[in-house]
């Protein structure tokens, strides 16, 4: 072997070991684990092509040099620009910085510092990576101080699966399901009785809970008072008195209860019937029957009660949380448990100005036709409202809206990947949409899903605001 040869393999022994030395201590084993992790990431991540204003310029070689200006290498090459939604990583060729130099960028805004990227109070006046190889992330001017603003880059909005939509005017409506009960209409309800000490003669052939057609015979009597006041009336139609029934006898007589047809014959004959036909004074079903044949009946003495059912009233117990939803005139869907597949349509006619003590309910009162006959007094009912307010007010989706039970929140969204939390006042919750009374304009774009993911980073950035005192920042 000769001489020459000895001392280049002399030699190449001595670099290998003093590259083997200074790749010891320079732990360079690790860095390439973590170039050849980040080569793989990036080979598998499909590109993008960027978007957004040019932020600063790198080093075409990947080299820790930037600049907020274009600029050239030493040998003559351009510095790569990079674009806002470019992602920092780790590539074969070096490192590349997170954010832009803090100067007024392309879209003039400037970056204050730098923040740790895992929350901690630690913050830098250039661009910088934590010890685990993170980049430290940008705080503008102004984002600090609203420090619950969240920023999420377009690739982690596609992600996540946050979606936006519009406040819109709309109509906004609900079903309020409540139990409730039928029961007659108290205006088309008859009694009749005596306003006379009277014999009752001749009962009618009906029972409680037939029906009955007005002017259908119910009883006969006789009644001392109004047999005197009749010969008085016949007296004096005899005598050539007026037959008008407003004054004197006829008067009377009308007074007492007798039927206007009863004070016509009187007239027209000059004489008193010996006993006095009470007719119905509608149509309807006999609720009650008192009336006896042979029975003196006093001054007051309910003889029956009729009901006329062509209408019926359906009374609902609404909870009094549920009032502000209920309004006059909203459409009812009503179904009775043994009337099945039927379903009877009919309106709210009455909210009673009264909340019960025991039920802190309040009754909604509901008329319904019934000229079958198909309802009756004292039914159970399942009674549908429907709910909300009845004009067109600003409303955003129900799953805009996060209640945290204190507070009411919806995200606005503020553009360029900002979200903004806003404190909102609730109106009227409806099935998909739900009134905003204040906070949220109309137009106002808003985040309607995985906003609570960034209700989550709100708090969190909130939270390591107020735990990171002012002389952290440079």
């Amino acid at each position: 072997m000769t001489a020459p040869r000895v001392i280049a393999m002399f030699s190449l022994a001595a670099i290998a070991g003093g590259g083997g030395y200074w790749a010891g201590k320079n732990d360079i084993g690790t860095l390439l684990e973590h170039l050849g992790a980040s080569q793989m990431a990036a080979e598998a991540e499909p590109m993008r092509e960027p978007t957004g204003a040019v932020i600063y310029y790198s080093h075409p070689d990947g080299f820790a040099q930037y600049s907020a200006r274009p600029k050239n290498t030493d040998d003559g090459r351009p510095f790569l620009a990079v674009r806002e939604s470019e992602d920092v990583r780790f590539s074969a060729t070096g490192a590349v910085a997170a954010a832009a130099d803090p100067v007024t960028t392309g879209s003039e805004r400037k970056v204050s510092y730098y923040r740790n990227p895992m929350g901690l109070p630690d913050t830098s006046k250039v661009p910088k990576k934590d010890p685990m190889g993170m980049d430290y992330l940008p705080v503008y001017e102004g984002d600090d101080a609203a420090s619950s603003t969240v920023k999420v880059s377009i690739g982690k909005l596609q992600r996540t699966g946050v979606k936006t939509g519009l406040a819109e005017m709309t109509t906004v409506s609900r079903k309020i399901r409540v139990p409730g009960t039928v029961t007659l209409d108290e205006r088309m309800v008859s009694i009749v009785s005596m306003r006379a000490d009277a014999f009752v003669e001749d009962v009618a052939d009906v029972t409680t809970g037939d029906r009955i057609t007005k002017g259908e015979n119910l009883f006969h009597f006789y009644s001392k008072e109004i047999a005197t006041a009749g010969a008085e009336y016949a007296t004096e139609m005899r005598n050539g008195g007026s037959a008008a029934t407003g004054t004197g006898p006829a008067l009377r007589l009308k007074n007492l209860g007798v039927p206007a047809a009863i004070i016509t014959s009187i007239a027209a004959d000059r004489r008193v019937p010996q006993s006095i036909s009470y007719t119905s004074p509608r149509d309807g079903v006999v609720l009650e029957r008192m009336a006896v044949s042979g029975m003196m009946a006093e001054a007051g003495d309910i003889l029956f009660r009729i009901a006329d059912v062509s209408k019926v009233w359906v009374i609902a117990d609404v909870p009094e949380y549920e009032l502000s939803a209920v309004r006059k005139g909203a459409v009812v869907s009503i179904r009775i448990r043994n009337l099945p597949g039927k379903v009877f349509k009919g309106a709210v006619d009455l909210i009673y100005p009264e909340v019960q003590m025991q039920t802190r309910t309040t009754k909604v009162r509901i008329e319904l036709p019934n000229p079958d006959g198909q309802l009756m007094s004292n039914m159970y009912a399942e009674v549908e409202i429907e709910g909300g307010a009845g004009n067109p007010v600003v409303a955003v989706p129900n799953s805009s809206v996060i209640d945290t039970g204190d507070r009411q929140i919806v995200f606005i969204d503020k553009g360029e990947g900002r979200f903004e939390p806003m404190d909102v006042a609730l109106g009227v919750r409806g099935e998909d949409m739900t009134e905003i009374t204040k906070g949220i304009a109309l137009g106002d774009r808003v985040v309607v899903s995985a906003n609570f993911l960034l209700d989550a980073e709100s708090n969190l950035n909130a939270a390591l605001s107020a735990l990171t005192s002012e002389e952290v920042k440079p």
